[in-house]
This record gives C-alpha cells, sequence and structure tokens, in this order.
C-alpha cells in the first residue's frame, strides 16, 4: 500500500517509489493491481476486506488448477486433498500474508487453461498480465516458447510475442515516459541480490558463497544448460532436428503431431521446475511458485514408476521444509534431495514424441482460435 501509495500521490518515477519492505521492484501490472485493492480496503486500513478477495483469488485459482487436472487425468482424487487442505504456508501466502505472487499465479493458471483450449493468443496476452504482476512467472517462458514454436513456427510465432511485448509497454508507459532507465531496472531487475536470512533452498551454504556472483552465474549456466537438454532430448521429437522447429507445420520434414494436453502441461510445468531448482534463493512466499504443479509433476508420465507413497512423501517432505521457520540446513538439503529426485525421474522418462495411446485422447487443438 505504502508502494502504490505513491504513484497514487503522482510519482511515476520508480526510483523514488518504495515502502516499509523497500523500494517498489514489480512491474505495472502489480501497481495497478494493488492501486485497486487500495481503494477497496479504503487505503489499506480494512484488512479484513483485503483477506476476504484473497480468499477469492485463492478459491478462483484452484478452480482454474483442478481444471487443467481435469482434462490431463493424470493425479489421482485424493491427492487434491493435500493441495487444498494440507498446505499452512499456501494459506498464509493467500489470506494472511496478501502477498502479489498468489495473483500473479492466478493468471498464470488462467493462460494454462487457454493454452490447453487452443486459445494461444488469448493465452499469451494473460500470460504478459500475469508476469506484468510479478517475473517469477517468466520461470514459464522458456516452456511456452518451445511450444509457440512447435506450434506455429518461427515466423507464426512473433505476433504472439510482439502481443506480449506490446501489452508490458502499454502498462508500463506512464512510468517508461517519465524515467524509462528506472522503471526497466527496478521492475525487470534480474541481478536483484536476496538477503541471506530468507533463504529457504541455500541456507547450508556460508553466506559469503550465498552471495557470490560466480556463484549466481553457476546456478544460471546450470538452469540453462538443464533447460537446454530437456529441450532437445525429452520435449522435442526424436530424430528431428531442432531447426525444423522454426519451420511452419505444414513444411516440416516429419509432419507435425498435435500437441496434447499433457505435452502442454507437462512441458510448463517442467520448465517452470528446472527454474526452482536452480533459484539463487528461495523465500517463502514463493512457495506459490510451483505449489500447485508439483502433484502433476510427480503423477505425470515423468515418474509413472514411482510408487504412489514416495511421491505422497516427497510433496510431505517439501511441505516440511516450506514450513520450517527459520530454515535450517537440513531442512534446505532436504528440499534439494527432493527436487533432485523429481528432476531425475523427469530427465529418466520417455520422450514426449511420439505420443502414447493414453495422451492421444486428450489433444488440445493447434488452431489459434483468435486468428
Amino acid at each position: 500500500m505504502d508502494e502504490v501509495e505513491g504513484v497514487i500521490n503522482g510519482t511515476y518515477d520508480y526510483t523514488q517509489l518504495k515502502g516499509d519492505t523497500g523500494p517498489l521492484v514489480y512491474p505495472a501490472g502489480f501497481v495497478y493491481i494493488f492501486t485497486a485493492l487500495y481503494y477497496i480496503t479504503s487505503s489499506g486500513a480494512n484488512i479484513r476486506l483485503g483477506q476476504y478477495i484473497f480468499a477469492v483469488f485463492y478459491l478462483i485459482t484452484l478452480l482454474l488448477v483442478f481444471r487443467v487436472y481435469c482434462r490431463t487425468k493424470k493425479v489421482p482424487p485424493y491427492v487434491f486433498f493435500f493441495m487444498c487442505c494440507a498446505s499452512y504456508r499456501i494459506h498464509s501466502i493467500f489470506v494472511l500474508r496478501l502477498f502479489n505472487d498468489p495473483v500473479a499465479m492466478m493468471l498464470l493458471f488462467a493462460a494454462v487453461n487457454l493454452f490447453i483450449d487452443g486459445h494461444w493468443s488469448l493465452g499469451c496476452g494473460l500470460y504478459s498480465l500475469a508476469v506484468s504482476v510479478k517475473m517469477n512467472v517468466l520461470l514459464f517462458a522458456p516452456g511456452l516458447l518451445f511450444l509457440l514454436l512447435s506450434e506455429f513456427g518461427l515466423i507464426r510465432m512473433i505476433p504472439k510475442l510482439a502481443l506480449c511485448a506490446n501489452i508490458q509497454l502499454l502498462l508500463g508507459l506512464p512510468f517508461l515516459l517519465e524515467n524509462h532507465v528506472g522503471y526497466v531496472s527496478q521492475a525487470f531487475d534480474l541481478g536483484r541480490q536476496f538477503m541471506f536470512k530468507w533463504t529457504v533452498n541455500w541456507r547450508f551454504l556460508p553466506e559469503w558463497l550465498f552471495l557470490n556472483r560466480y556463484f549466481h552465474f553457476v546456478l544460471l549456466a546450470a538452469h540453462l544448460l538443464t533447460l537446454l537438454l530437456f529441450a532437445l532430448r525429452r520435449w522435442k521429437r526424436q530424430g528431428e532436428s531442432p531447426f525444423e522447429l522454426f519451420k511452419e507445420p505444414g513444411k516440416r520434414k516429419v509432419p507435425a503431431q498435435k500437441t496434447t494436453v499433457n505435452q502442454i502441461v507437462l512441458i510448463l510445468f517442467t520448465s517452470n521446475f528446472i527454474g526452482m531448482c536452480f533459484s539463487r534463493s528461495l523465500h517463502y512466499q514463493f512457495y506459490v511458485w510451483y505449489f500447485h504443479t508439483l502433484p502433476y509433476v510427480l503423477w505425470s508420465r515423468g515418474v509413472k514408476k514411482m510408487a504412489h507413497l514416495l511421491r505422497v512423501l516427497i510433496l510431505g517432505l517439501i511441505e516440511l521444509s516450506w514450513n520450517t521457520y527459520p530454515s535450517t540446513c537440513s531442512s534446505s538439503i532436504a528440499l534439494h534431495v527432493c527436487h533432485f529426485v523429481v528432476l531425475l525421474c523427469l530427465w529418466l522418462a520417455p520422450p514426449l514424441h511420439p505420443a502414447g495411446p493414453a495422451e492421444t485422447q486428450a489433444k488440445a487443438p493447434v488452431k489459434d482460435k483468435c486468428q
């Protein structure tokens, strides 16, 4: 409320906007949404009303997630109990802390629903809105880029990317006109330093190493390399040249197959999960970035040989790691071990192409219905 109050008072220079928790470091979409909440909640004084609004956001998010899971038919029904009722941390993030992370993820899951229905342009527009609330949504971007290349090729993909960029420009226009360098450097600061005392995933490291820029570079390199390996060895059709993806589907040597719902969801969720594995730091509110995707990642075809009890155990250990405050060496190591096991299972899984018989039953339409 302090941060958006500066905008309400006429300050559009991002370098001058700050609150009790520090400078404003979120894109313009955050400002507009929380400005609306500012007026609805009487300048932020009516916290109870704000909690009711975020409870609605929580229910909408669950409905969007359930629809994705209903379309994929990969996760047993009993898992939804854990998703709804078993996470104190997620409930705290939504209706106690009132962070912007839940708003960004609600928009993201709405975009995923549009993607699996074949509404790629609308989905890209909503995805860009989610990015404008918080940058963590960019962790889905590599997977989305791969899907757009697969569906449309390079030339037909450009309008979708232009739509995303234009939405960012339109939302940020008042701030860009005032101080474009300040807006871009503050709202899209990829090199921002995190505080060691809040880290969930790197508590077992000494603080000097946690803050070391070379350590950050190694994590970034590992992140990009892992994404590249998954794209070339697990997402791409076997035997097909990567350069074929740049061509329109009808002009490729091997006729393009329709992308199934499960392929869309698995690529997007895996892309985000890889980003979480190699994050420079995870704070407690970041749990919502991947909490609702974990059941699908665990029960997808990628880890189908894993026993149900082991899957539930991994969910439980991840939940325990995020609920340990302050984080400890044991909790952060346990979190990394769980991440590694899931990532290894995803890597050892059969490639996505060609699609198996079970997946061909739920295909997403390739046609962009917005064109």
